[in-house]
């Protein structure tokens, strides 16, 4: 094999134009789609006079529909249009935040709002994995998606900040504009630029028997108990990753610890989520990604536990916001790794997305579920329980895959 043929198979490093582009990429596609919404929904709620549920209510349907095109957004990267769909996805995105900037109507903003929550499935992790998968195969993909992750971790830092100096400058109006232009100015141009399917590595024929690969794939994997272990176990995870994000500051204050400290606590989160994937990416570079989520399983009820029973000491809230943070960071990256080693080399995109699926509703669901419970209650008390019963499904879910594939060989 020539160099020029072997290229494609060469892992990007984190510094790759590749990897570079993708990232920068995921900054701005995480840093508008997801955390300008609650910025941005407080001050439409303040000139409209909209409630927080007829705001959020959008939101919940766009991450509704996320979750419905995950799967076919997976098979379209595993076919090749991975420049198409992510590059596509940014301009859609862009042009719905500008008619969302235009958005007098409920009906209007929910239009706007749910195309928006269904673009995350073409923009965020799942696609750019998918992507790094085909450019280099899957089991070579780790150092590119742990890389994604690490650029990924700033979004929340670099636009919480800028979406509120826009709005407090110029409005929510002509900040929805300028979030618009920066879809498709950066990260559609970005996108398009460095997928370039030309340089995807070249993908084994598909046996006589196999009219649809990533179909067959697909009928193949559904029918491994590992598959529908890890689908519950991912599903779980997004309970208590979106239930308790959103509702960390009022569980947080209900349990006793003061304004200054719930916030200094939640502020560590982010952080620790990259300090976390560093700490992968260095101390254990090529550990199996079965081992890595093991234990990083472990400690979601472990340290939702240690919440039910800690003093409202700033110390032990922070202990909590690392570890947290610190798991999230790395469950980030199992996600995106386990299919190749515990399911299946093949279909990569296929495979995740419908994995994707009830994770990405269980993610819109959870926060209206946990305001319902608490709504019933009273109290953070049964909705805490709830995340930590939810932490135990994520737990043995993921050990259940762990056992499930044993010893097996994937092909």
């Amino acid at each position: 094999m020539s160099a020029a043929a072997a290229a494609p198979h060469r892992p990007p490093g984190g510094r790759s134009l590749f990897i570079t582009g993708l990232g920068v990429g995921q900054v701005i596609s995480w840093g508008t789609l997801y955390y300008s919404f609650p910025l941005i929904a407080q001050a439409m709620g303040v000139e409209l006079g909209w409630s927080k549920a007829e705001l959020y209510g959008a939101a919940t349907l766009g991450l509704a529909l996320a979750g419905l095109v995950a799967y076919p957004v997976g098979a379209g990267i595993d076919a090749g249009y991975g420049r198409l769909i992510m590059a596509g996805g940014s301009v859609l995105a862009g042009l719905l935040f500008m008619l969302w900037s235009q958005a007098e109507s409920m009906a209007l903003f929910y239009l706007a709002v749910a195309g928006i929550g269904a673009m995350q499935a073409a923009t965020l992790y799942d696609p750019a994995f998918a992507v790094v998968a085909r450019r280099v195969g899957p089991l070579q993909a780790r150092g590119g998606i742990t890389a994604l992750t690490l650029w990924g971790g700033f979004a929340s830092t670099v636009f919480i900040p800028l979406v509120q100096l826009l709005l407090d400058a110029v409005g929510w109006r002509d900040t929805l504009m300028i979030l618009g232009a920066i879809n498709i100015l950066v990260a559609a141009v970005l996108n398009f630029v460095v997928i370039d399917p030309r340089a995807d590595a070249p993908i084994a024929p598909p046996r006589p028997q196999d009219e649809a690969p990533g179909r067959s794939a697909i009928a193949e994997v559904m029918r491994q108990p590992a598959f529908w272990a890890l689908a519950i176990a991912f599903t779980a995870y997004a309970v208590v990753f979106s239930g308790f994000t959103f509702h960390a500051y009022p569980l947080l204050i209900e349990r006793g610890f003061d304004t200054h400290t719930v916030v200094s606590a939640i502020a560590i989160i982010g952080p620790a989520q990259v300090t976390g994937r560093i700490a992968l990416w260095v101390l254990a570079p090529r550990a199996p990604m079965r081992l890595v989520g093991a234990l990083a399983v472990a400690e979601f009820p472990v340290a939702f536990l240690a919440l039910e029973f800690m003093p409202p000491d700033f110390v032990w809230v922070a202990l909590f916001g690392m570890v947290f943070g610190a798991v999230n960071g790395i469950t980030t990256i199992v996600r995106g790794l386990v299919v190749p080693e515990m399911l299946t080399r093949r279909a990569y995109g296929a495979v995740n997305g419908a994995m994707a699926v009830p994770a990405t509703i269980a993610r819109a669901l959870a926060p209206v579920g946990m305001a319902g419970l608490w709504t019933l209650t009273g109290s953070y008390d049964a909705v805490l329980t709830a995340i930590i019963l939810a932490a135990l499904v994520v737990a043995a879910g993921f050990w259940s895959a762990v056992f499930f594939t044993r010893g097996a060989d994937r092909v």
